[in-house]
């Protein structure tokens, strides 16, 4: 995974006399350090037209403290996800941080499937809603089996939720939340979705679940270095760019983002997860 090694660069901006005064100002200058940050697949032009295009649709995000905006976009483009675009692998979201406007990165769930994928260690890995009419059921202990056997046509909300991977190596786990406990989960961590602002918890809600209840499961799955200091840069607001993420705690998951005061977020795009096939499928 490519190093963001911005800081230096950033700091020098800060202290001309002609630095950067908008958003896509600093945006333009600090093109070629996005771009040394890039996985080679990925452009440095296209991340800056995202990012432009992102603040010029989102107030809240123009008035966002410049460094912290650069940051988000820096980490977005150190793991190689597009941020605030329909593919829903990263949002750069306009919180205040003690009062200072701020970009928070977070990750969508494509993108932390995407991530999971990368490391070469996961045959299978999804995640699934669970409506009432489905067939469903499960068991943890010594011998746990999930099974699941979706309606043809789903009624209501869903019920559930569930994560599963199954390793190269032939290792295999699974996590089950309710619906309850992802609301709980929500309004303890998300100012957005105990308020009712817009937020991905509004207008995206499967979508967020299917990514908490698989980061749950992430937790106890063998991880490389490099794919946990991925997962601790979910849900952060940095104000300056880390001259070597390695920097980053490996053991840092999640944060308790009830201390922030939630601005508008943009809105994500649908979720398009085929990750599992409509038959039934067994683990256990």
């Amino acid at each position: 995974m490519a190093k963001a090694d911005g800081s230096d660069v950033m700091n020098k901006l800060v202290e001309k006399k002609d630095k950067p005064k908008t958003l896509v100002d600093w945006i333009n200058a600090m093109k070629p350090e996005i771009e040394r940050a890039l996985p080679k697949h990925i452009d440095a032009d296209r991340i800056a037209r995202i990012a432009i295009t992102t603040i010029r649709t989102n107030k809240d995000l123009q008035s966002c403290e410049p460094m912290s905006f650069v940051a988000a976009l820096m980490q977005a483009s150190q793991l190689g996800l597009e941020p605030n675009t329909p593919l829903g692998e990263a949002y750069i979201i306009p919180y205040k941080d003690k009062g200072i406007p701020s970009a928070r990165f977070e990750m969508g769930y494509k993108g932390l499937l995407s991530l999971a994928h990368r490391t070469g260690e996961y045959q299978t890995i999804y995640a699934m809603e669970v409506y009432a009419n489905d067939e469903f059921d499960y068991a943890y202990g010594l011998e746990p089996y999930l099974t699941h056997k979706p309606a043809e046509e789903p009624e209501g909300e869903p019920v559930r939720y569930y994560a599963v991977y199954h390793l190269k190596n032939g290792g295999r786990e699974f996590r089950v939340w309710s619906r309850k406990k992802v609301e709980q989960h929500a309004d303890k961590y998300s100012m957005a979705f105990k308020r009712g602002w817009t937020s991905p918890w509004k207008t995206d809600f499967d979508s967020m679940a299917k990514k908490t209840v698989l980061k749950d499961l992430l937790k106890y799955a063998p991880k490389s270095i490099e794919f946990s200091r991925a997962l601790s840069m979910d849900e952060t607001i940095k104000h300056e760019v880390a001259e070597d993420m390695s920097e980053v705690p490996a053991d840092y998951i999640e944060i308790d983002s009830a201390d922030f005061n939630v601005m508008d977020e943009p809105e994500p795009g649908p979720d398009q997860s085929n990750e599992m096939p409509s038959e039934q499928v067994t683990l256990g």
